[in-house]
């Protein structure tokens, strides 16, 4: 890498940490960044979900007690998500440079659409469920088929891309009856964390990881989330989400015009 390359995507790593502690949507400016950098499609999104992995086992780790309370339950999550980043792993292998890049657009902009109605994702979830008169079962523990199917289904979506992930994972497990906020964010952390552990694996082995932009971005990332948290306290939510949205909209029409004009 050369001078240029390496802030580009160092900086679009450290901001991608920054946004992932503020308000969520990192994958908007780390991935952008390795393919502005030159790495092909598919080789950068393999090393962005690498990148991105450390963090997601520290966020699994910080709710540890919360997704304690169903354990069954909670280890048939794990498994779906195994399952699922392994199917969405090698979907991505199976995916030419130049099929990706006509699927990079639509992508991004699934992604951005996600994030930016993710609170009217949530209210629909809940006048669902009240609507059909969805209940926990009596012994308090959450689960159903549909919504299972819905997870494996979001897992496989992240083992291929990921960004957009968290707002799926949210939904999915709304819908199988999980009511409690923290409870919800700590199995969405732990299914994420999953997810990434067997992508991440599946691009290693497969040798399709840019090691030079991976480690550098981890390092970068790492820092930015720590600034991140730093800020978190001073600056509205609000804002850093409409800026992600922003970004997002911004790259999906880039990346429109790119690659189909």
């Amino acid at each position: 890498m050369d001078t240029a390359q390496t802030l580009l995507v160092g900086g679009g790593a450290f901001i991608a940490g920054g946004m992932n502690a503020l308000a969520g949507g990192g994958t908007f400016f780390s991935f952008p960044a390795l393919l502005a950098a030159g790495v092909p499609p598919v080789m950068a999104n393999a090393s962005n979900t690498v990148a991105m992995w450390p963090a997601s086992l520290s966020s699994a780790w910080a709710y540890r007690r919360e997704v304690s309370r169903h354990p069954r339950w909670t280890l048939l999550l794990v498994l779906i998500s195994f399952m699922g980043g392994i199917a969405g792993g090698l979907l991505l292998l199976a995916t030419s440079n130049a099929a990706f890049s006509r699927l990079v657009p639509w992508l991004l902009l699934t992604a951005t659409t996600l994030f930016a109605f993710s609170g009217q994702v949530s209210r629909l979830v809940a006048a669902t469920k009240a609507r059909i008169g969805l209940q926990k079962k009596e012994s308090g523990t959450p689960g159903g088929l549909g919504g299972l199917l819905f997870q494996l289904c979001v897992a496989i979506y992240g083992g291929f891309f990921g960004a957009g992930m968290g707002i799926l994972t949210l939904a999915a497990l709304a819908i199988q009856g999980v009511e409690d906020i923290q409870e919800l964010n700590g199995l969405k952390n732990l299914t994420s964390a999953v997810n990434y552990t067997v992508a991440a694996a599946t691009f290693i082995i497969a040798g399709a990881i840019s090691w030079p932009h991976t480690l550098l971005m981890i390092a970068t990332a790492v820092l930015g989330a720590f600034a991140g948290a730093a800020l978190a306290r001073r600056l509205p939510a609000l804002w850093l989400r409409r800026l992600v949205v922003a970004v997002g909209a911004c790259l999906s029409l880039i990346y429109f015009v790119k690659t189909y004009f």
